[in-house]
């Protein structure tokens, strides 16, 4: 019972660290076109983070629980290991001012530190009905889709708006980038806080299936959970502690997405969000564990390229890139060596 208190403490941690570390998601754009203050941002977001949360279901967090990973292999240092691994990662990164995926630095983790609990058997991890199909595919193809799609929506706004005057098309647009900026932080809710819910509930269905809770008091029988559902209070927790995370907000990373990697104009960031905004909705109805970063991202270079190619700055781009690519094999290494030393440290019985 001790380390399933230590579990969900790391795992509510992990969630407040993913709200201010993409607080940046929501509200980099908005902030950067001036239309709402850093304050007023930070309070859309976490308002519309906190309803994304509750509302969208529980899909992207019964993946990142049982579709991932086989669970019968998963102890509570297997789940303790990866979020640690997943927390470093992301301190790292916001340290660094560089946009990376929670996502991918939880799934990197919770994958090393499931093969280490095995001795390296690669056949505990789903790759045909999980990893490829929910992780490897979508973080190939939607940040593609991102820029691919921000850079169509931006050129027929600027033919649709070639004539109209500046001073307006500002006017209008930073009317409707608070509510792009509204769906952008209710989709990243939706998505991104259902990933700390299936590693709770992951832990509970361990704690439950080893014994951990059998001789807990009848009033502690809500941490009993034999199947991969998500509990209504488990829900609650991480939606709150998402959202106390986006209010902190995450000035480091706000300031390479929303100034360094290109100069943008109310227009360009209604396109950005919306279109980021209807990519992780997609993803988030499949159950699909999406890096809201990676597509935020990329709709924002997709805009800044249609203004000029040379409007976006490559350099910061390509150092953005490498934190992608890094992230699940670094994550995966660091739950790996967790988990390996872990296992030197204590007995397993003792953690189990």
């Amino acid at each position: 019972m001790t380390l399933f208190l230590i579990v969900l403490l790391t795992a509510l941690a992990f969630e407040y660290i993913n709200g201010f570390h993409d607080t940046a998601n929501s509200i980099a754009t908005v902030v950067s076109t001036k239309v709402l203050t850093p304050r007023q941002a930070i309070l859309l977001a976490t308002v519309m983070n906190l309803a994304g949360a509750l509302i969208m279901g529980t899909s992207v967090a019964k993946t990142i629980g049982a579709g991932i990973v086989d669970t019968s292999v998963i102890a509570m240092p297997t789940v303790l290991c990866a979020l640690l691994g997943a927390i470093f990662w992301n301190v790292l990164t916001w340290w660094l001012g560089l946009p990376s995926s929670s996502s991918h630095a939880l799934i990197g983790g919770l994958c090393g530190a499931a093969l280490a609990s095995t001795h390296g058997d690669w056949s505990v991890l789903h790759w045909a009905t999980g990893l490829w199909p929910k992780v490897v595919g979508p973080m190939l193809i939607a940040p593609c889709v991102g820029f691919v799609v921000a850079a169509i929506v931006m050129f027929t706004l600027y033919k649709a708006l070639s004539r109209v005057r500046p001073r307006f098309i500002n006017m209008i647009f930073g009317k409707l980038q608070v509510m792009s900026a509204a769906w952008m932080g209710f989709s990243h809710g939706s998505n991104d806080a259902q990933k700390t819910m299936g590693i709770v509930t992951l832990a509970l269905l361990t704690g439950t299936q080893t014994g951990a809770f059998k001789d807990l008091p009848e009033w502690l029988s809500f941490l009993r959970v034999e199947t991969m559902e998500v509990h209504t209070w488990v829900i609650i927790a991480c939606a709150l502690t998402m959202a106390a995370g986006t209010a902190a907000g995450g000035w480091r990373i706000i300031k390479t997405m929303g100034h360094k990697m290109v100069k943008l104009q109310p227009i360009n960031g209604f396109a950005a969000e919306t279109t980021a905004a209807m990519v992780i909705e997609t993803a988030t109805h499949f159950g699909v564990p999406l890096s809201t970063t990676h597509v935020i991202s990329t709709s924002i270079m997709g805009v800044g390229s249609v203004k000029r190619f040379s409007a976006v700055k490559w350099g910061i781009v390509g150092r953005i890139v490498w934190a992608w690519v890094l992230t699940i094999p670094v994550t995966g290494l660091i739950g790996y060596g967790l988990m390996r030393l872990a296992h030197l440290l204590f007995s397993f019985e003792w953690m189990a």
